[in-house]
């Protein structure tokens, strides 16, 4: 398995792993053609994020993806992690915990990252399991949002 930041070419494949990741954690469907814009404009700008993909004999059979949040409080920027997925014959093959290590020694080694921070479905025991046992811990704070456009089918 080799972990490397996602190309333009990797765009229909975090696509879909995207519209599978909203279906399977929340039963929604995402409007193919808003996710893959959005997953294009991203890779042609780094300053919205990275992604990570981990990729098995040329196959990407996972992703994760990295946004930014600057903190005042610690003159650095948190770095968020997003829209994980493996692919389903991946699963309980270290996939994940190979692509977070990865994430985490990168942002380990750069002075301007401060953290790293994800939100998950508040029923999703399974990925909360598998944060913390690599390490990361529930905070206090509650996600609210106010939310201007729609992306569901």
């Amino acid at each position: 398995m080799r972990i490397r930041k996602a190309r333009p070419t990797d765009a229909t494949t975090i696509a879909r792993f995207n519209r599978n990741l909203a279906w399977e954690t929340e039963r929604i469907r995402l409007k193919p053609q808003v996710i893959s814009r959005g997953v294009r404009a991203l890779l042609k700008d780094a300053g919205k994020g990275i992604y990570f993909v981990a990729e098995q004999d040329g196959e990407v059979i996972g992703q994760l993806l990295v946004t930014y949040e600057w903190s005042d409080w610690r003159n650095g920027k948190f770095w968020w992690i997003q829209s994980v997925y493996v692919a389903q014959k991946f699963r309980r093959a270290g996939v994940f915990s190979t692509l977070f290590n990865h994430v985490n020694d990168v942002a380990q080694a750069r002075k301007d990252v401060c953290g790293l921070r994800l939100y998950v479905e508040r029923n999703n025991q399974r990925a909360q399991q598998a944060y913390q046992r690599l390490g990361m811990k529930h905070t206090h704070y509650q996600i609210y949002e106010n939310c201007f456009r729609s992306y569901r089918s």
